[in-house]
């Protein structure tokens, strides 16, 4: 194929994306309007569509802890009220010079970790809800989204614990699915945090069962911020909920290697620490995310 018709077939596409948004005109983009198109790409073409008139292009990988190795497994965290720029920077740096799975910080550093990884094989991942998971649907879905067009490539929403113990099912798969809608519409994977240290053995199958319908693509134990953190049988317990395809991530408390091959070999597929570079050089950090 060459140059001309591969960008006729891009055009064309954007065209149909556009006309399925809702632009019909160039009046519908007075003002500045952004639509996301979402297209899959190979880099060859990204010049082309740079040229077309895109300002912005955004890309996620594939899952890295598919390729095998403990840093692989491993999102790089740092969520502490007082971090400062210089340690996220060096967050960042860990995270490249380790070849971890990703960075997990708040929102309001996505961007800023979006533009030092950008163009490595390190993800940008974020919280949502956080840590409470008692805001709205709709405030979480809005966090996600603005999130995602900062650069995250996934979202780690706390679950509606309050609803879930209520026995509000609807609620929390409701709460689940718009968060996943966003981020599934945006190319983005959705890690949903089920706070096990507050939850029954019966609340956490509970709670895997509804994230799975509702499309998340992993369960998580812990924000790291409330009573207690990741368990071998926590763990455990959601992979034999979720079955063997599902993402499952270990966070909160998993502060060296054996710890975190326990969660793997209980079932993990992810694990979120701070002790990142202690876990992999085989010593330990203390801490209690």
């Amino acid at each position: 194929m060459n140059d001309e018709t591969r960008l006729e077939e891009l055009l064309v596409e954007v065209g149909r994306r556009l006309v399925a948004a809702g632009v019909t005109s160039l009046d519908d983009l007075d003002g500045g309007r952004c639509v996301d198109l979402a297209l899959r790409i190979c880099p060859e073409d990204l010049q082309e569509v740079i040229q077309a008139g895109a300002c912005r292009l955004g890309m996620c990988g594939s899952d890295p802890a598919r390729v095998g190795n403990m840093a692989s497994h491993i999102d790089h965290t740092l969520l502490k009220t007082d971090a400062t720029a210089a340690e996220i920077d060096a967050l960042c740096g860990e995270a490249l010079d380790n070849n971890f799975a990703s960075v997990c910080v708040n929102s309001s550093w996505v961007r800023r970790c979006s533009e030092i990884l950008g163009g490595s094989p390190v993800l940008v991942c974020t919280v949502v809800g956080f840590p409470l998971g008692a805001c709205s649907p709709e405030t979480k879905a809005y966090e996600a989204r603005r999130a995602i067009e900062d650069g995250a490539c996934e979202v780690d929403m706390v679950l509606a614990v309050g609803a879930l113990k209520s026995g509000d099912d609807g609620f929390v798969r409701r709460d689940i699915s718009g968060v996943a809608e966003t981020c599934h519409r945006l190319g983005a994977r959705l890690k949903v945090i089920l706070e096990t240290c507050l939850l029954s053995p019966d609340e956490i199958v509970r709670a895997s069962r509804l994230a799975r319908e509702a499309g998340a693509d992993f369960v998580k134990t812990s924000t790291g911020f409330s009573s207690g953190g990741a368990t071998v049988e926590d763990v455990e317990l959601m992979r034999q909920t979720v079955g063997p395809t599902m993402g499952v991530k270990a966070s909160g408390g998993v502060r060296d290697r054996a710890t975190a091959e326990a969660m793997i070999a209980a079932g993990a597929t992810r694990i979120g620490a701070s002790a990142s570079v202690a876990i992999v050089r085989g010593g330990r950090a203390s801490g209690t995310y």
